[in-house]
């Protein structure tokens, strides 16, 4: 078959891998420009491991690893209130099996497996359900299924089952990701802050002459230009003044060109398919960064879906439906601490791959 997937993140780029095994003709559309940089921690857990290791890259994903050694959290002025060696907060245990990596590193060792052809710089227009396709730039083509592995903000999802304000539930929290110079030193450490509603987290980079920077701040749902950088940046600076090295951290966001800033949401829905059309990961069932759980989601769904091809989407949906709601859950259990580790384990082991 003739399938078109919109996204190369960690869903798309894993799903192209599958779906080539399996003999069908597949391209990926990104509407960035180049392969996108920076992004937070991600966490490969449970069943996505077991994906990660039919894939051929799990030796890969290990040797990427970000081999923390710990973390601290921090007052305002600096001063350590806790410490952590045998974990941390983005991670969970170091004893644990699963494996935290950037995922942008994630993201170029699945695409490099992907083996389909990637177009990047354009984005999908308009769609019938016939399949046929314009795009962006005025290519127009015809497929047997789209896919829509596009993110929280999902272009197919709208084209197919209508507006975002009916799927995507703000989960009273915005959070922002971009990569600054390491002039705090970190090594191998993360470096956690909070101050009334604002707060953050700085993560060293397998660069370590660069870290990784969150910045986030709880509000209700505000109306902003999802395409409008600037716009964002303002937002952040408005809400962060407070906290934790403020004055050069909002000063290396400014000069970020990998910028990135969402609301911490779940999407939730009664049909991920329709017709020609499926959608995957963050697109149909985003569970939050509060889960832990987003990257391991998109992993394990498109695997599934893979399995399911051909076959109607009906196994697709009975299969993944208790898996999401599990990882969904999370974000619930214990709000502003996170899921027990206990929980995360269980809530990602919870679906069978075979």
């Amino acid at each position: 078959m003739k399938v078109l997937i919109s996204g190369l993140g960690v869903g798309g780029a894993t799903l192209a891998h599958w779906l080539r095994r399996h003999g069908h003709d597949v391209t990926v559309v990104e509407r960035a420009p180049t392969p996108r940089s920076g992004g937070q921690a991600v966490d490969v857990r449970g069943a996505a491991l077991t994906v990660a290791a039919r894939m051929g890259v799990l030796e890969r994903i290990k040797e990427r690893r970000t081999t923390m050694r710990g973390m601290s959290m921090v007052d305002t002025d600096g001063n350590e209130i806790m410490r952590d060696e045998e974990g941390t907060l983005s991670g969970g245990r170091f004893d644990s099996p699963d494996l935290e990596i950037m995922r942008d590193d994630l993201t170029a060792i699945l695409t490099g497996v992907s083996g389909a052809e990637h177009v990047y710089g354009d984005s999908i227009a308009t769609l019938t359900p016939d399949g046929d396709v314009t795009f962006e730039s005025g290519w127009r083509d015809r497929y047997d299924h789209i896919v829509g592995a596009d993110g929280l903000h999902s272009v197919v999802r709208r084209l197919a089952f209508g507006d975002e304000s009916r799927f995507v539930h703000h989960l009273g929290t915005y959070v922002s990701i971009f990569t600054a110079d390491n002039f705090l030193g970190l090594d191998h450490w993360q470096t956690w802050f909070n101050e009334g509603e604002t707060g953050g987290a700085l993560f060293s980079d397998r660069d370590r002459t660069r870290m990784r920077v969150n910045l986030g701040f709880r509000s209700e749902p505000i109306a902003y230009d999802h395409q409008d950088v600037e716009q964002q940046k303002r937002l952040v600076e408005e809400r962060c003044q407070g906290v934790y090295e403020a004055p050069r951290l909002l000063e290396a966001m400014w000069k970020a060109d990998d910028f990135f800033f969402d609301s911490m949401a779940q999407v939730r829905m009664e049909r991920w398919t329709k017709g020609r059309v499926a959608l995957l990961g963050d697109a149909g069932y985003c569970a939050s960064p509060l889960t832990g759980q987003g990257t391991s989601l998109a992993m394990v769904g498109a695997y599934v879906l893979a399995q399911e091809f051909g076959q109607g989407f009906g196994r697709y949906e009975e299969r993944m439906r208790p898996f999401v709601a599990a990882n969904q859950a999370l974000a619930f259990e214990n709000p502003g601490q996170g899921a027990s580790p206990e929980s995360v384990q269980w809530a990602a082991n919870a679906i069978s791959l075979d």
